[in-house]
């Protein structure tokens, strides 16, 4: 699916469309909304505007039907104004997004409370997981959602890693940094296990897991980072056998996926953004040291309160072994 500059003609369907233009981590934790959306609305055409560099994952969304790339929140939504049947708020409650949301005239308006353009909603609800606040935001409109629906599609194509251990060293920002030493000596322990083991990351993230694989011995064909592309890191995750990784993207394509993981967590708080509790996943954090500076260039003192035994215990909880079949 291709990120689109403007809305494309319609195909006699009424619009459906949906604000939701942050990271990758802000996409999955919305597609239980999403896949209510589908559900309610079956004859609409669903747009999804958002960050157009998500284009691979927003394919394996199965309910949106078209990806209208959002330049953010200081470009209008690239859809003539009247066109749209109904428009969704997943982006937040302030007045950039209503007001790009009310510049579209729809006929209906589903997002939280907004006196300014007086659309009905509930009010902006704090200290709330971010799949509860959309699932509940749609049950308050008449839509139910289940939160726990995170599911997306596999990406096709031949698993050349199936059943390995990804190891994800890489964050946006520093604050979500585990340091390198502690990943190799969580590397080391998971061969010593029996696992197959890569390393992924992004572009940003190659010096650290050439350092984590030097450390622990890995040959330099196990690390991955910087050389995937989106949907590519996506069929890795849901190939694998186990995920170690901090709080970011990779954690949430493990919960799409249902792959069991680890999920070290910093300065966010995992009742925020943490994995389904019904799923197969632990969380490690310490959160009587929590900082709470997502934007920090150093590491929270909540994952550096995490050590490499603490995962690697994770993992033996989790029961998962090297020598169950790969998904």
């Amino acid at each position: 699916m291709t990120a689109l500059e403007s809305m494309p003609p319609s195909d006699g369907r009424p619009e459906l469309l949906v604000l939701r233009a942050i990271k990758l981590g802000d996409l999955l934790v919305a597609v239980p909304a999403l896949r209510a959306l589908r559900r309610a609305f079956p004859d609409h055409r669903i747009t999804l505007a958002t960050t157009a560099w998500l284009a691979p994952v927003v394919e394996l969304v199965p309910a949106v039907d078209v990806h209208l790339a959002q330049h953010g929140l200081d470009h209008p939504i690239a859809a003539p104004t009247g066109t749209v049947d109904v428009a969704v708020n997943l982006h937040g409650a302030g007045p950039e997004s209503s007001d790009l949301v009310a510049a579209l005239a729809p006929r209906r308006v589903i997002g939280h409370a907004d006196p300014t353009h007086g659309y009905a909603g509930p009010e902006w609800p704090a200290d709330v997981h971010e799949r509860d606040r959309w699932a509940d935001l749609l049950t308050w409109h008449g839509v139910p959602a289940d939160a726990e629906d995170v599911a997306i599609d596999r990406p096709d194509g031949p698993r050349a890693v199936a059943g390995a251990a990804v190891v994800h060293v890489g964050a946006f920002h520093g604050a979500r940094h585990w340091p390198t030493d502690r990943f190799a000596d969580v590397v080391r322990g998971l061969r010593d296990r029996g696992f197959d083991v890569v390393l992924t990351g992004g572009a940003d993230d190659v010096v650290r897991a050439a350092a984590v694989a030097d450390a622990a011995g890995l040959a330099p064909g196990a690390v991955l980072a910087g050389s995937l592309e989106l949907q590519a890191f996506a069929g890795v995750i849901a190939a694998a056998r186990l995920v170690v990784t901090v709080d970011t993207g990779a954690a949430h394509l493990a919960s799409a996926y249902g792959v069991p993981s680890v999920v070290l967590f910093g300065p966010a708080p995992p009742e925020a953004w943490g994995p389904p509790a019904s799923g197969p996943h632990i969380v490690l954090t310490d959160a009587s040291v929590r900082r709470g500076d997502v934007f920090a260039e150093d590491p929270d003192p909540a994952i550096l309160a995490v050590s490499a035994d603490d995962v690697l215990g994770a993992v033996d909880r989790l029961g998962v072994t090297a020598q169950q079949a790969g998904r």
